[in-house]
């Protein structure tokens, strides 16, 4: 399979992924797109493929990142999906390989993701990772791991930061935590709010919309997390119906 690099000169026309299908997330695509966009002089790499599929890593200097980790010195992948009738064919293994590969010409210690204890939804596979030699640097609750790879012995272990280790928040009620960096989180964020509405319940939202809020949140996902009378409860994006099954098991 041939790849190519998303970048600021050529981001206006090309797809990025996970939208191609999405007909009603056009404006999650451009919030996306124009968080990549303020990203790029950062140091962040879209690689993906020059098929219209889902086929592609993202990833940026780990100083950058909006995760709470300590990792500096490190290259720090942000998402990598390899979907459907593209699986099994070694994509994971060229995409993997060239962050790798990219992070060593420009001098990084190794590359670190976070994950979890074992294949969950929106994350990366723990099992993949740790074949291609990736070893758990920390854990916060209730299942996140921090995996690395480092290129030599002597390269500092990451850690999450205090902040993010508990899974818990100091709001009751129902809390949303998101971002733009992936282009679903806006839509679905609003849809279900509107839903709790129509129930007479309160959902309160909270849009991370710089690097030190992200780096300061009280969850290692960022990208989307939902707690509840302070608990983390999911980092998978809530459908309708899924969230109208929360409402019903957990609202009196």
């Amino acid at each position: 399979m041939e790849y190519m690099t998303v970048d600021r000169e050529n981001i206006g026309k090309e797809h990025i992924c996970c939208c191609i299908t999405d007909k009603k997330g056009e404006n999650g695509v451009a919030s996306k797109k124009s968080w990549m966009k303020d990203r790029f002089e950062e140091g962040l790499v879209f690689r993906r493929s020059i098929t219209r599929g889902k086929v592609f890593i993202e990833y940026i200097p780990a100083e950058y990142a909006w995760y709470p980790i300590t990792a500096d010195g490190y290259m720090h992948i942000n998402c990598f999906w390899v979907s459907g009738q593209y699986k099994g064919h070694g994509h994971a293994n060229e995409l993997l390989d060239y962050c790798i590969l990219d992070a060593r010409a420009k001098g990084k210690a190794g590359v670190t993701i976070i994950a979890s204890d074992k294949k969950r939804g929106f994350l990366s596979d723990p099992d993949y990772m740790k074949y291609k030699g990736f070893r758990a640097a920390d854990e916060a609750d209730p299942f996140f791991v921090l995996y690395y790879l480092p290129f030599s012995e002597s390269a500092p272990v990451p850690v999450f930061r205090e902040c993010a280790r508990h899974g818990k928040t100091e709001e009751t009620g129902m809390v949303l935590y998101y971002t733009s960096q992936c282009p679903h989180t806006a839509r679905y964020a609003s849809l279900i709010q509107s839903v709790a509405v129509q129930h007479g319940q309160t959902l309160s939202l909270h849009k991370i919309e710089t690097k030190e809020q992200a780096q300061n949140a009280p969850t290692p996902f960022t990208t989307y997390s939902f707690f509840y009378n302070g608990r983390f409860v999911t980092n998978e994006i809530l459908s309708e119906k899924k969230f109208e099954k929360f409402l019903q098991q957990n609202i009196p």
